[in-house]
């Protein structure tokens, strides 16, 4: 399945759970953008509505972790803060690969 057909999925369950329920613009037709793919326009939906794909969560959530490393000064707290980095990145690595299998890749 291609990554379009991914967007379109997140975008019915989405919609299924009202998540697009009282966005702002809604009702008026999409901007023009540099980017005007399908793919562009499904992910900036999705963003706006808080109905992100599972990987840009974990890539969020590494980027934040990583973010805050450099202020933990207690061995034991920096210690379950790299095992939960490790943890998220191989979360990323899984969901990174199931999709390049998904599209055919």
């Amino acid at each position: 399945m291609k990554l379009s057909n991914l967007a379109e999925h997140q975008i019915r369950k989405a919609q299924a759970e009202g998540q697009f329920d009282n966005l702002k613009g809604a009702g008026k037709p999409l901007s023009d953008q540099p980017d005007g793919s399908a793919d562009a326009i499904g992910f900036r939906i999705m963003a706006e509505a808080g109905a992100l794909p599972r990987e840009i969560e974990l890539r969020k959530a590494i980027e934040d972790l990583t973010k805050s490393l450099p202020t933990l000064t207690d061995p034991a707290d920096r210690a379950a803060a790299l095992k939960t980095l490790a943890d998220l990145q191989l979360r990323l690595d899984i969901e990174q690969e199931a999709r390049r299998r998904f599209q055919g890749d």
